[in-house]
């Protein structure tokens, strides 16, 4: 059953407390994501990530983890043109013609059969476990598996089994997804962040910056996809201006500053993992 009281209040705060998560998705994309996750981390403001564990360099950033917040980007696409990365299992339903992963939502969806998607997602959070990860959450790589129902319950599932708190949306309603996700995860225990912050198109400073002018109590989640600058993040096209920009801010002083005169606590995805354990 849902548990009635505030997230807040569940995680020591009052309940017109604002706690911000700032996370950096696609750990283990490539070198210099991943590199650039790292420092958001260890010298920027960014509180927690969550790795690809399928992409190439997903193992790098394993080797590279000193037990910083980390959750599993439970991933069944491979959005870039060029690069491309596939599944850990045997699963015929998730490979796109070209090689790998489909790269849109909408294809993926055409194609994947739901067996197929628990077993590869589940492998994911087995692998990143046995690299030592001491995982803190779930969290899908292009909302693959959050607004269609069949793939929801797979999400759902796996966050039972493994206790682990989730991302979702919060702009989309029960009625416009067609189905009442929310209300679904609260009902299981499955502890998810108020409200979620976020614009898949690349580049985030001007969002994120007005997201901590605005913010509203409770649990808010703030979304960058900090990279390094090098050559191999730059062949990726136009969107690594972005991804190296969203850097460049969460190290910046002109980030700290926003936080500070929000009057936000910074929190990972560490603290609604332990409220959501202790029920």
């Amino acid at each position: 059953m849902s548990n009635s009281r505030s997230l807040a209040s569940r995680l020591g705060h009052q309940d017109d407390a604002r706690l911000v998560i700032i996370s950096c998705d696609d750990l283990g994309s490539c070198h210099g994501a991943t590199e650039g996750v790292y420092q958001a981390i260890r010298d920027g403001v960014a509180t927690c990530a969550s790795i690809m564990v399928p992409a190439p360099w997903a193992r790098y950033a394993a080797d590279q983890y000193t037990g910083e917040d980390i959750g599993v980007h439970l991933t069944l696409n491979a959005e870039h043109p060029l690069y491309r990365w596939g599944p850990l299992t045997h699963a015929p339903s998730l490979l796109s013609g070209e090689g790998g992963f489909p790269r849109s939502v909408d294809d993926l969806w055409e194609h994947a059969d739901s067996t197929e998607v628990l077993r590869e997602c589940r492998v994911q959070i087995e692998r990143a476990l046995a690299w030592g990860i001491d995982v803190s959450h779930l969290a899908p790589h292009l909302t693959s598996i959050t607004l269609r129902p069949e793939f929801f319950d797979v999400y759902l599932e796996l966050a039972v089994e493994f206790k682990l708190p989730i991302r979702l949306p919060s702009t989309i309603s029960a009625d416009a997804a067609g189905f009442p996700f929310r209300q679904l995860a609260a009902d299981e225990g499955i502890v998810f962040p108020d409200h979620f912050d976020h614009d898949w198109r690349t580049g985030s400073r001007e969002r994120v910056l007005s997201a901590f002018a605005s913010l509203e109590p409770g649990v808010t989640e703030i979304h960058v996809q900090p990279s390094i600058d090098t050559a191999e993040v730059r062949a990726l096209g136009e969107v690594a201006t972005g991804w190296i920009d969203d850097l460049a801010l969460a190290t910046s002083d002109e980030l700290r500053h926003a936080v500070t005169a929000s009057g936000a606590v910074l929190i990972g995805y560490r603290e609604l993992r332990d409220a959501m354990r202790l029920g």
